[in-house]
Order: structure tokens, then C-alpha cells, then sequence
């Protein structure tokens, strides 16, 4: 079976997030009041596997071996399987 993966990759609370404290401040020049802006990325992976707790073991490891880094992320799995 087919399945797509969406994971998004979110620094802990604590890290500093330089990108979000910009994207902050432009936003305050705007003329636009947040209380606070945090990046993410997300990553949608396509792939096969025998079923959905194959694929979701499959990209649990693929999310610690490589995509995230566990110190300073936490991240989801969002998982669908493809027609």
C-alpha cells in the first residue's frame, strides 16, 4: 500500500527560533500585535509499505535517524494511506 506522511518539525520550548523573532518584529511594522511567532517545517514523504503501522514505524525512524534533530525538535506524524 501507498501512503503519504506529512511531518512537521518544531523547535522545543527554550530554543531560540531567530527566524520567528524576525518574521515577529517585521509583522510588529505592519502594524500587526502577536504575542509570539514560531517556525516549522513540514515534510510530506510518499511511501510503500505493508500497512499503516509499518509506514508510521518507518517514518519514526526516519524522523531520528535524520529529519529531526531529537535535542531541539519535537516533531508529528501526520499519516494517510493513498488510493
Amino acid at each position: 500500500m501507498q501512503y503519504q506522511a506529512d511531518v512537521t518539525i518544531e523547535l522545543k520550548s527554550g530554543m531560540l527560533d531567530p527566524e520567528g523573532t524576525t518574521i515577529k518584529r517585521a509583522l510588529e511594522h505592519l502594524g500587526y500585535k502577536t504575542e509570539s511567532v514560531r517556525t516549522a517545517k513540514k515534510y510530506t514523504i510518499d511511501l510503500q509499505a505493508e500497512n499503516v503501522q509499518t509506514a508510521r514505524e518507518t517514518v519514526e525512524q526516519m524522523c531520528q535517524k535524520l529529519i529531526a534533530n531529537p535535542i531541539i525538535h519535537n516533531y508529528a506524524i501526520s499519516l494517510r494511506e493513498l488510493q
